[in-house]
């Protein structure tokens, strides 16, 4: 894929973008969503007649959520290298717009939204004892809700991926790691806020950069 125009026919175009980002959100975000599963499979083991099923059931309604994000993020690129001129590894050229998107993720990571969605995703085991549902249906609908919570935790963060390239596997390996780390490190470091901040300063120094 280089930076210029879709070709004609963009059914496979589109389809082709859709499995790469699929494969690559699910290689980012099932890792982060390791506690989770880990913990509808304890709990599972304790209730009577749950059955085996419960954790595919539960990893397979939070994948949904990251499948139809996939589906977004393949028209939003799709309607971006028809607007925005993009390098070979799908980054944006502009420096200017590098920075708001550094920016923007930087101020979301301080928004209570942010702050709301990132402790469900980091106390999976108190999130699965407050809703708690038996059955297959049940627990899909556990991994729908904790997938929901999870991209709401996450989702500027993967725009920042036409930042450094949405091919380029040490951003996309960055961006995965630096996910985990939110999810697992103690709440009370803040992490999620230190990186609002450098994201922030980050953004700024390219926007001077670019408007210099």
């Amino acid at each position: 894929m280089s930076s210029a125009a879709p070709p004609s026919g963009g059914i496979a175009y589109a389809a082709l973008l859709f499995v790469m980002w699929w494969a690559m959100m699910l290689a980012m975000m099932l890792p982060s969503a390791a506690a989770a599963i880990l913990s509808c499979a304890a709990i599972s083991r304790k209730i009577p007649g749950q059955g085996a099923w419960a954790v595919p059931a539960f990893a397979a309604g939070y994948a949904a959520i990251w499948t139809g994000f996939s589906i977004a993020a393949v028209c939003l690129q799709i309607v971006t290298t028809r607007l925005i001129p993009l390098t070979g590894m799908m980054a944006v050229t502009s420096a200017a717009l590098g920075g708001v998107l550094l920016v923007a993720a930087g101020l979301y990571q301080l928004t209570p939204l942010k702050n709301a969605c990132l402790r469900q995703c980091q106390t999976p085991f108190m999130f699965l004892a407050r809703n708690w549902r038996n059955g297959l249906a049940g627990a899909f609908r556990m991994g729908l809700s904790h997938g929901i919570y999870c991209m709401g935790c996450c989702w500027v963060l993967m725009l920042l991926l036409f930042y450094g390239g949405v091919m380029e596997l040490t951003w996309i390996a960055g961006l995965a790691v630096y996910v985990a780390s939110e999810k697992l490190i103690p709440a009370r470091y803040h992490v999620e806020r230190v990186a609002g901040i450098v994201l922030m300063l980050w953004g700024g120094w390219a926007l001077t950069g670019a408007l210099s």
